[in-house]
């Protein structure tokens, strides 16, 4: 294992740290219990975003924190969910007294270590409602959840339900419009290469140099289907297609394309992977409006990729739009 680390326990203390020092002017850090929250502290009269889960996806759930995305990011350890303290702690400091809206990726710590935060926010008077993003097409009942996992479609759902908070919606309206995300969009994913967590010292799983793992999540656990290597436009399609027919696109809608990077892939195949997927959405006549490239949740440093699609309107896409200032995303400021 070569890493830029120094004890595995405090690869996340430190990262956070350094997070917090490079970015001021967006972030604040604290440390003690750790969680990120928006530089200034919480808007008053706004409902406050709170979101987090296992480090190791960066720029999850930290990167999006600032105005237009979340209030404030809870890391855990490397893949392990935080515990309710940090998250109560982070719900306190997103406060801004219109409510706060947990969004929640679909895995069994998660959910579990946020609902019990969500009790102890409200019996502190502070009103919160959850969202749970559950966009993998690959798998039901997967190693770390019930159900299917949340992937890609939780940075679309931050960005979106963001903007309606930052443009001032209530508590129920921001909830509504994370929920219409969420029925709207899926994704899945592929790796070439297993990764390695730094606690653990070795692969997640192993992956000969000829194959590739169909269907992975986020924390390094294999897929449902392992196939030889093969080209770029096959294995797109291999993506592309459940997450169409899952989604029941049709021809004449427009869509939202959102390719992602697992942390090692070099950009230039992620615009690879994008080139053929425009070209498959464009052959059945649905209209790619707005897209998304690059790495935004990443399973540290696996080789492979994503495909994510969103179903737009009007609305939803005016929300895209909506100017934000965090560090991993920046727009129309």
């Amino acid at each position: 294992m070569k890493k830029l680390i120094n004890d595995p326990q405090d690869v996340v203390s430190e990262s956070v740290r350094g997070f917090g020092l490079a970015h001021p002017d967006i972030v604040k850090v604290s440390e003690d219990p750790l969680f990120v929250s928006r530089a200034g502290g919480a808007v008053a009269g706004k409902v406050g975003l709170v979101s987090g889960g296992g480090s190791g996806h960066e720029p999850l759930h930290a990167g999006y924190v600032g105005q237009g995305m979340l209030d404030a990011a809870v890391p855990g350890a490397m893949f392990t969910s935080p515990t309710p303290e940090p998250i109560l702690e982070a719900t306190k400091a997103a406060d801004g007294g219109a409510g706060v809206l947990h969004i929640v990726k679909n895995y069994t710590g998660d959910v579990l270590n946020f609902e019990t935060a969500a009790e102890l926010a409200e019996a502190e008077d502070i009103t919160v409602r959850s969202v749970v993003v559950a966009d993998d097409v690959a798998v039901e009942d997967s190693t770390f959840t019930a159900g299917r996992r949340g992937v890609g479609g939780t940075v679309l759902v931050e960005k979106i339900a963001g903007a309606a908070a930052e443009r001032g919606d209530d508590l129920d309206g921001v909830a509504a419009v994370a929920e219409q995300v969420i029925e709207n969009v899926r994704s899945m994913g592929v790796a070439l290469t297993a990764c390695t967590v730094p606690h653990a010292g070795e692969p997640s799983f192993d992956l000969a140099e000829d194959e590739i793992e169909m269907g992975i999540g986020i924390h390094g656990e294999p897929g449902f289907e392992r196939i030889p290597a093969a080209p770029a436009d096959e294995i797109t399609e291999r993506l592309l297609n459940p997450v169409l027919e899952d989604l029941l696109v049709s021809a004449g809608e427009k869509v939202l394309l959102f390719v992602n990077g697992m942390g090692g892939t070099p950009l230039s195949e992620l615009y690879v992977v994008y080139n053929h997927a425009k070209d498959v959405l464009d052959s059945r006549g649905v209209e790619v409006t707005r897209n998304l490239v690059g790495n935004y949740i990443t399973s540290l440093e696996m080789q492979g990729a994503s495909i994510t699609v969103l179903r737009l309107d009007e609305a939803l896409t005016e929300l895209w739009d909506a100017p934000v200032n965090t560090v991993a995303l920046r727009r129309g400021l």
